[in-house]
């Protein structure tokens, strides 16, 4: 019997290309200084990559803003106006998660091997912080009385932390063996 391969998804071959894209090291140099000014070193930097729990924090630390986005989105699709205070106190409760979660997954990416992995890295963050920065946005309309806007806004905000989730499992299951490749 004869297996046919599968054609490679679209969202694959633009992460294959974020991967070979040597434009988005300038990116990464930029990254790399704000890790060497931010993150602590020693054990506390060990402890932010999860020593303690023996695996990485950040996949978990993702769960409680993300939590907090998709319920507010649920409530918003089965009642945007009845739901109105719920939703932006959850939109804001996963703005202010988004700076220990970001801190966990900087740590995480400067302890990365290759360039391949570190281009990925370095557009997921910048995506995490436009959906984070969006969101922000989304509440500020909501707590100022502009409830379908701030629903448009946080709509607009999920696809983009959809696509960054992407990038981020691209980088814990499909890279997360060394890059042979690497400098």
């Amino acid at each position: 019997m004869t297996v046919e391969n599968m054609p490679t998804p679209p969202p694959a071959r633009l992460t294959e290309r974020l991967e070979e894209n040597t434009g988005l090291d300038a990116l990464t140099e930029r990254l790399q200084a704000v890790a060497a000014t931010v993150l602590p070193s020693g054990r506390l930097l060990e402890e932010l990559r999860g020593r303690s729990l023996g695996h990485a924090v950040h996949p978990i630390m993702t769960d409680a803003p993300l939590g907090a986005w998709i319920g507010a989105t649920l409530l918003d699709l089965t009642g945007a106006e009845k739901h109105a205070v719920a939703s932006r106190r959850l939109i804001g409760a996963g703005v202010l998660l988004v700076a220990p979660t970001a801190l966990t997954g900087l740590a995480d990416w400067a302890g990365l091997r290759s360039r391949r992995s570190s281009r990925v890295g370095a557009v997921h963050a910048v995506l995490n912080a436009v959906a984070g920065g969006t969101y922000a946005v989304s509440w500020l309309l909501r707590r100022r009385g502009h409830t379908k806007a701030g629903v448009a806004v946080s709509l607009a905000a999920g696809v983009v932390v959809t696509a960054s989730g992407y990038l981020g499992g691209h980088l814990t299951l499909a890279r997360s063996e060394p890059d042979s490749s690497a400098p």
